[in-house]
């Protein structure tokens, strides 16, 4: 089912950036909210990093730093730990 409503365009655009970029030998990890879920899993993005925080706030509350840190790490180890096609990891 494609992505529809308000947000047309803007997730095609995140798959298209991810997959060029992985064409250069580049990888990705994108980081998205669980509200966003639904939509990362429709595209076909190499590594998904999913967290259980607010849209706008992806990487965790405003100055909580050890939680920041814990999601930047989680995604870096996603990036050298997430071979497969589509992997994805919930926070």
């Amino acid at each position: 089912m494609p992505v529809r409503g308000h947000l047309t365009g803007l997730p095609e655009s995140v798959e298209l950036l991810a997959r060029a970029l992985e064409q250069a030998s580049i990888a990705t990890v994108c980081v998205v909210v669980r509200g966003f879920a639904h939509v990362a899993s429709q595209l076909r993005l190499p590594r998904v990093l999913v967290t259980p925080h607010l849209m706008g706030r992806t990487m965790g509350p405003v100055g909580d730093r050890h939680r920041q840190q814990e999601v930047v790490e989680t995604a870096l180890r996603l990036l050298s730990d997430g071979s497969g096609p589509q992997t994805r990891r919930h926070l």
